[in-house]
């Protein structure tokens, strides 16, 4: 069961620039009540960088962008069934 995520990462998150990449997963994930440990294991990365990413201390690897967006445009598509 999720705890949920806290108003500070929330307002945090909200404050970054919607442009980057982990933000915008931050955004998504916060939204859909997804768990960092699930986002954290579908991309193979430390809760910790989930963390920065959602925060805009960091953004994902290169490596990781195009599985990223998909990931974003996949799960947007399947909850707004278009």
């Amino acid at each position: 069961m999720s705890q949920g995520y806290t108003l500070r990462l929330q307002k945090r998150n909200l404050d970054e620039d919607v442009n980057r990449l982990g933000v915008r997963l931050g955004r998504h994930a916060i939204a859909a009540e997804i768990p960092v440990t699930e986002i954290a294991a579908k991309f193979n990365v430390s809760r910790a960088t989930v963390y920065n990413w959602f925060n805009g201390d960091t953004d994902p690897h290169t490596s990781l962008e195009d599985e990223i967006a998909h990931y974003l445009e996949s799960t947007w598509l399947n909850k707004h069934k278009l």
